[in-house]
């Protein structure tokens, strides 16, 4: 019996130490998804070349909680490309200090490329917010409406417009049918009415639409995947499952994307050309403003109620 426990103690033994040894290697990934994320804050800005030209884009890749490993540099590339195609001048950090009064300025919109995590000091939250209230554009993808933000109340609230809750496990990935809203909008303007794409399918606490001057772009057929459960919360949203919207803040433009998890996706020309007139939109070089794109696109957010 004592050799027995002995062996038993051993294995035991052997097993923490396998346990610790992975948790070592591990354990950025375990702080950043099981711990509340890291706190890392930059205060000296990175410095920018001075001859960007306008319009110009910043994007902005920086992860405190879960990095999307692989979508964020194919992320980069495409809007490397984007940015010579249009003419768009660009710059790509991870830096949160160029979220200041002065660097703002001289850029006509903000991506937020899978951005996780409480990524910014009070005085950078201040300066985007008030970038935003006063004519910025925003464009949001995928991790950047997570729930890695959810410190931030303003952001959650007023930015994002709703709570994420969760995405499929098996599969993680799937296709499912994206069904379009409205092709009053630059961002969808190209898409067909409904068309099948592979992602990491994002649900959320409850659909934005009904938000006072926010507008559903796009949802998807639950009935063409599985949502499934995530940590014992059932995922499905019903009929309307929202996946892509936009909104306004103060005199600037918000546009979220849900989908954007592999990097296949940023290689894919249909989401090229949708992203591309998100972007557009957001810079104020595409559509209308607001109160017209409102009523322009009225139908899908107020009068035409998902079936």
């Amino acid at each position: 019996m004592r050799k027995v426990l002995k062996v038993l103690g051993l294995l035991l033994l052997a097993a923490a130490v396998v346990m610790a040894i992975l948790a070592w290697r591990n354990w950025d990934l375990i702080q950043r998804v099981f711990l509340g994320g890291v706190k890392v804050y930059e205060t000296v800005p990175p410095q920018i070349p001075a001859n960007i030209p306008r319009p110009a884009v910043l994007v902005f890749s920086k992860t405190n909680a879960f990095r999307h490993e692989e979508a964020i540099p194919a992320a980069a590339k495409m809007f490397d490309a984007l940015a010579r195609q249009n003419g768009w001048g660009l710059y790509q950090t991870e830096n949160g200090a160029a979220f200041s009064p002065e660097i703002l300025s001289r850029f006509d919109a903000v991506v937020f490329s899978n951005v996780t995590g409480d990524v910014f000091t009070p005085e950078q939250r201040a300066a985007f917010k008030a970038y935003l209230e006063n004519g910025g554009g925003y464009v949001g993808i995928h991790g950047a409406g997570d729930n890695s933000h959810k410190a931030w109340d303003w952001y959650v609230t007023s930015v994002i417009g709703t709570n994420f809750i969760g995405h499929p496990m098996d599969p993680q990935f799937q296709s499912a049918a994206v069904n379009v809203e409205t092709h009053a909008h630059p961002s969808t303007a190209s898409l067909p009415d409904r068309f099948d794409h592979v992602d990491e399918w994002y649900s959320f606490d409850k659909s934005p639409r009904g938000i006072p001057g926010l507008t559903v772009l796009a949802t998807i057929d639950e009935g063409s995947y599985k949502p499934g459960s995530f940590m014992g919360t059932e995922l499905a949203m019903g009929k309307d499952h929202p996946v892509a919207w936009w909104r306004c803040i103060g005199q600037g433009r918000v546009f979220y994307a849900a989908a954007g998890h592999t990097a296949q996706t940023y290689d894919d020309p249909q989401y090229r050309q949708f992203l591309t007139g998100a972007v557009q939109w957001a810079m104020k070089r595409a559509g209308s403003d607001c109160g017209s794109d409102a009523a322009s696109a009225a139908g899908p957010a107020q009068g035409k109620q998902p079936k």
